[in-house]
């Protein structure tokens, strides 16, 4: 019984551990430091601040396969690398030749936290980004810089992104 009230004692001081540890490690990066002021200082916003923002936390994401997440993980970080290529070839050469243009991406995935991962891989891919999420949220208004092939488009962020998420956030794949 002491061991749960412990663990209660815990989870309600340090409400978000993972957060936590990334706000000290940021905190120390960011100021190129592991003295003993901003390892304190450090440790104290990491505390606070999840603590402070608990009451506006809403539901938990829960991730059904972390393996695949992971492994989405490298490849939104590989594609980044090509996008960035591809962006730069696009806006060094004749301007006339981009085609911007908006696409309403249909959505198949449920989970809030899966469409919230899926807006931000595609607005952190250099050429496309998150405009808009319809309010049935069953569509995300996506604009890419060179649209040239919107079946293309929509069938890359099905498969690459969307599907995956689907497995991560609703242990579940979607047709």
């Amino acid at each position: 019984m002491k061991h749960a009230a412990d663990q209660s004692r815990l989870a309600r001081l340090m409400p978000s551990p993972l957060t936590s540890l990334v706000l000290l490690i940021g905190w120390l990066v960011m100021n190129g430091s592991v003295s003993a002021g901003h390892l304190l200082l450090g440790a104290i916003l990491a505390l606070a601040i999840p603590l402070l923002l608990a009451p506006l936390r809403g539901e938990r994401a829960r991730m059904m396969r972390p393996g695949l997440a992971l492994r989405l993980l490298l490849r939104v970080l590989g594609d980044i690398v090509v996008a960035n290529l591809e962006v730069a070839r696009l806006i060094l050469g004749p301007q006339q030749r981009l085609r911007p243009g908006f696409v309403w991406v249909p959505l198949r995935i449920r989970d809030p936290h899966g469409i919230t991962m899926l807006a931000c891989i595609i607005t952190m891919t250099p050429g496309t980004l998150s405009a808009d999420l319809s309010p049935e949220r069953d569509h995300l208004l996506v604009h890419a810089l060179h649209l040239t092939d919107e079946a293309a488009l929509l069938a890359s962020i099905r498969e690459r992104y969307e599907s995956p998420l689907i497995e991560i956030f609703e242990g579940g794949h979607r047709c």
